[in-house]
């Protein structure tokens, strides 16, 4: 029994030697000693007795039985060696009684390489054992920028509070999001029961997952898991049997291989001009459209949502006979899966979710339902199985910054921001660059209504600030001059200009993409891209409208660079860009790309105020930071 196994590992490890050398890889186990930095750099700490995932056994802590073994630690040496002998004899007990007594190992980086018991290790990765008890010795290097030394430190943090050591991300962040999936605070030290829990859970996955190759994507299973977990919910997904868990992994497998992409979202910042076939022109397929519209709050208490619904209106007219729609008010997190299915049982064929907040249900709701085109109102958001829309408002915030600079007598702006979500550092840093253009000493105080415990009409009479831009439209309920850009009077606001996000013509283009079969030219099918439609003033979805008492001369600032932004020849983030903290960009020559303009975690040299940590925000902002809070990046 014994001599069968070893001649059966012996030629797994021959095999694999062979293939790494082809490969031009070391043929042999890792060897520890070779791997460290040098001494000083690093320390020791004894971990005692721990639980070693075999798959996290990679090599040996000396070079003495490196040669021994192939990098999948099955035997290379022939089978008339002591060597063999003694594997075979350890297969046998093995079989018998079962491996009981630990190896000693050290750990690194969150790999284990083994000091004494490398063929005990060996007989059982053979035998497809899943762990073995080990005595083990942690060795901790300096603290560095680089990204894996970051991911490691994360996980130190981490496995203070759950010692377990099978999970391993790619990404930063990835422990903490683990944490608050699985419902517990930051810190907060998971009980025995939690972490049997989590293990069974993490064990079906990771089988599941592994059967249908996931091995060979470019994520590791912690970082497929995780976004699995964040997309259906850690609670959820605990009552699921083994079966539906298998059906839910191979519905969301497009997702896993969106993890792989490093730059995971496709752009479209212009409707699709794709002449369509002859033949689609000829035969339309797409029978006539039924649109469901989401709404958190109602028109009437909302002026986000007021925009969209004016919006759905606009559709309704200009498609009168082919589109019908229906919207839903009050959607909540508690409510939108049930009101998605709603939606999709009466028959919608294309929904659009109007607040970041619903991602996640949204292509919950897609997954489920292929043949439904779900679309969700959010920036830089990465899910393949809908499609994602907003506007490049900073292009009318800057012109709105430019109206301020030359209307401010005293040199001071305020700009209330709501949330720090995607997309709105680039509006107040757009604000303050039109500001400084027209007025190289206007500074720009930042004030956001979602921070707790703020009187911002409290802090602008502090400030003195004689512009203000407030929210970008009012509901007609309100009857407030509070909006837009205004000039204060004393007590009285004058409306100087307001954003106009016309999203009546942004849902336009898209049905039309759709009516006229241009919509699938968007795939493309070589990418597992996510696709973002990220429309500004030159496709007509974005304009500033002014006061008639606002001076000839800024109204024609305003038209000379709405012209030139609308026709691509001004970029609102060129040229030598100064941050609160230096030189954000050296290169007169260069602009932002889109990419860094959407994910800016900075502000303008002349803003005077910071980002709010989440802590600061106030309830209500909880859902749709969590979804799409800026993520500041370290440097």
């Amino acid at each position: 029994m014994g001599k069968d196994d070893y001649y059966k590992a012996f030629r797994l490890g021959k095999r694999d030697y062979q293939m790494r050398l082809l490969r031009g890889a070391k043929p042999t186990l890792p060897v520890l000693d070779d791997i460290l930095p040098e001494r000083g750099s690093y320390s020791e700490m004894p971990l005692g007795l721990v639980q070693i995932p075999l798959e996290q056994l990679v090599g040996t802590k000396g070079s003495a039985r490196s040669n021994s073994f192939s990098g999948n630690f099955m035997p290379i040496l022939h089978e008339n060696t002591e060597f063999a002998a003694k594997w075979e004899r350890l297969s046998t007990s093995h079989v018998k009684e079962g491996i009981q007594d630990p190896i000693k190992a050290y750990e690194y980086m969150n790999k284990f390489y083994v000091e004494e018991g490398n063929k005990r290790v060996s007989v059982l990765k053979y035998f497809g054992a899943d762990s073995i008890m080990g005595e083990v010795i942690r060795i901790l290097p300096k603290r560095t920028n680089e990204k894996e030394n970051k991911i490691y430190y994360e996980f130190l943090e981490f496995y203070k509070a759950v010692p377990i050591n099978y999970i391993w991300f790619s990404q930063e962040g990835s422990f903490a999001r683990l944490q608050e999936a699985v419902g517990k605070k930051p810190g907060e030290i998971w009980t025995d029961d939690d972490r049997l829990a989590f293990s069974s859970m993490y064990t079906r996955f990771s089988a599941e997952y592994k059967a249908r190759g996931g091995d060979k994507l470019k994520i590791t299973v912690g970082d497929a898991f995780l976004a699995f977990i964040t997309l259906y919910g850690y609670a959820e997904l605990d009552k699921k049997t083994t079966n539906e868990l298998k059906t839910l992994i191979a519905k969301s497998w497009e997702e896993f291989e969106l993890l792989q992409e490093e730059q995971d979202i496709d752009l479209k910042t212009e409707p699709n001009q794709e002449k369509k076939p002859l033949l689609n022109i000829l035969f339309p397929a797409n029978p006539k459209l039924k649109i469901a519209f989401l709404y958190e709050k109602a028109p009437g208490i909302s002026a986000w949502t007021y925009a969209h619904e004016l919006g759905r209106l606009y559709l309704e007219q200009t498609f009168s006979d082919e589109v019908s729609t229906v919207c839903y008010e009050g959607v909540t997190q508690e409510n939108v899966d049930a009101l998605l299915e709603e939606a999709i049982a009466a028959g919608c064929n294309l929904i659009f979710t109007t607040t970041p907040s619903f991602v996640q249900a949204s292509v919950k709701a897609a997954i489920a339902n292929p043949e439904v085109r779900i679309m969700n109102c959010s920036l830089n958001t990465s899910h393949r199985y809908i499609r994602t829309y907003y506007a490049r408002l900073h292009e009318a915030k800057f012109l709105m910054g430019a109206i301020a600079g030359s209307m401010a007598e005293n040199n001071r702006l305020t700009y209330i921001a709501d949330y720090p979500i995607y997309g709105s550092i680039a509006n107040i840093n757009a604000f303050a660059l039109g500001a400084k253009m027209v007025n190289p000493r206007a500074q720009v105080y930042l004030e956001w209504s979602a921070v707790k415990d703020v009187d911002i009409e409290e802090r602008i009479r502090q400030t003195g600030s004689s512009c203000i831009s407030g929210k970008d439209m009012v509901i007609p309920e309100e009857g407030s001059r509070f909006f837009g850009l205004y000039h204060m009077e004393g007590d009285c606001p004058r409306n100087l200009a307001m954003p106009l996000c016309h999203w009546g013509k942004f849902y336009e283009k898209l049905i039309r993409t759709i009516m006229d079969g241009t919509w699938k030219y968007d795939d493309n099918s070589s990418t597992t891209k996510a696709i973002n439609y990220w429309w500004g003033m030159s496709a007509g979805v974005i304009d500033v409208v002014c006061s008639q008492r606002l001076p000839v001369g800024t109204k024609r600032l305003v038209e000379l660079l709405k012209s030139t932004i609308s026709s691509d020849l001004f970029n609102p983030f060129s040229g030598i860009l100064y941050s609160q903290t230096g030189i954000a960009q050296a290169d007169p020559d260069k602009s932002l790309s889109l990419e860094e303009i959407m994910t800016m975690d900075w502000l303008i040299e002349n803003v005077i105020g910071t980002i709010p940590d989440k802590n600061e925000l106030k309830e209500q902002a909880e859902p749709v930071v969590r979804q799409q809070g800026v993520k500041k990046k370290e440097g």
